[in-house]
């Protein structure tokens, strides 16, 4: 392979950071900007939850959301109208409060806890989101909060995060993986998620329209002249048999082909997709969840020998598994064509 051009890794950089803003995430930038609009005037915020499957892009979105919002308003250097917070694995709400202070940018948490005594963190980041002017406060990886936590410690949890968004008048978004929806059925939270909104993986089966609307918009970032012909049957079968709808695999095997096309100063083509697919599953056998899916490179294949397969179950949680390590099962793929 070629060395790439300062210009080239910056045109990848860029690649592998856009996002095509289909009618799915559309609908959820909506909720948020009316989130945002509606602590105006409402003495009781409405709160929301986003919940999808690994790799379908919540990340992603909301923390372009993020960069869309400073972008596009004028804010003074203290304020942060969009504070994005992530919950580490394992950790309690005071955890929580700890890295939400931390992301505030105010100070670490080794300067939370001091000799003799320690501060009240609910109170001390009410006061900051409103010092940072803080009009949208998401919480990602929100499952993480809940798992493996009795009744009562969720309860805790949920009436922490509604007192805080009661006293800083913030409206909150929950995003997690499916089983986050569980802090729905918390009676402080049931009437205050008045927004639910699940981000979904790609389908042939249901609306293969889409997913090629989707290629499309990618293929236009991409840094090319003429953008590459991704709708072309063959290729969106094969793009689709590689990542099976998932928006991460999707963007990591275009990101490869690019930097191999790149790289070798040519249009993308699909000789380059060959080898970005051998680069990223070296093996025939590929592991998916429980599942082993045995996948030949679908570049390689005639349209007819292509298989499809699609997520037909999201992974899930649960809770009263007698062994910890039964309690998150994976995703399962059924096979479509």
């Amino acid at each position: 392979m070629n060395d790439l051009t300062e210009l080239q890794i910056q045109q990848l950089r860029d690649f592998s950071d856009c996002i095509v803003v289909h009618p799915q995430i559309k609908i959820i930038f909506d909720d948020f900007d009316e989130l945002r609009f509606n602590r105006k005037f409402q003495s009781d915020q409405q709160c929301m939850l986003l919940i999808g499957d690994t790799g379908v892009g919540k990340s992603h979105l909301i923390n372009h959301y993020k960069k869309r919002v400073l972008a596009t308003q004028n804010y003074s250097r203290g304020t942060i109208p969009v504070l994005v917070s992530r919950i580490s694995r394992g950790k309690g709400l005071e955890a929580t409060l700890i890295q939400m202070l931390a992301d505030l940018e105010l100070f670490g948490s080794s300067q939370i806890k001091k000799r003799g005594y320690k501060i009240d963190l609910t109170k001390k980041l009410v006061e900051n989101l409103i010092k940072a002017q803080v009009e949208l406060l998401i919480i990602n990886e929100f499952q993480e909060l809940i798992e493996f936590k009795s009744v009562q410690e969720r309860q805790l949890i949920a009436n922490g995060l509604k007192f805080i968004s009661e006293e800083a008048k913030v409206p909150i978004v929950l995003v997690g993986m499916p089983w986050a929806e569980r802090i729905a059925e918390e009676p402080q939270w049931a009437s205050r998620l008045i927004r639910k909104r699940q981000l979904e993986y790609f389908s042939l089966k249901n609306n293969s329209k889409y997913f090629r609307q989707y290629l499309m918009g990618l293929a236009k970032k991409m840094p090319f002249d003429e953008p590459p012909k991704l709708k072309v049957k063959h290729t969106t079968l094969a793009i689709f048999s590689a990542c099976k709808g998932e928006n991460r695999a999707l963007k990591h095997l275009l990101t490869e082909a690019l930097k191999q096309a790149l790289s070798c100063n040519e249009h993308l083509e699909n000789k380059h997709f060959v080898f970005a697919f051998d680069k990223l599953y070296l093996s025939d056998t590929s592991s998916f969840s429980q599942q082993k899916l045995t996948i030949k490179n679908p570049f390689k294949q005639d349209i007819k020998d292509i298989k499809i397969y699609e997520v037909s179950k999201n992974s899930s949680y649960n809770p009263n598994a007698i062994d910890p390590e039964d309690a998150l099962t994976g995703r399962e793929f059924s096979l479509i064509a």
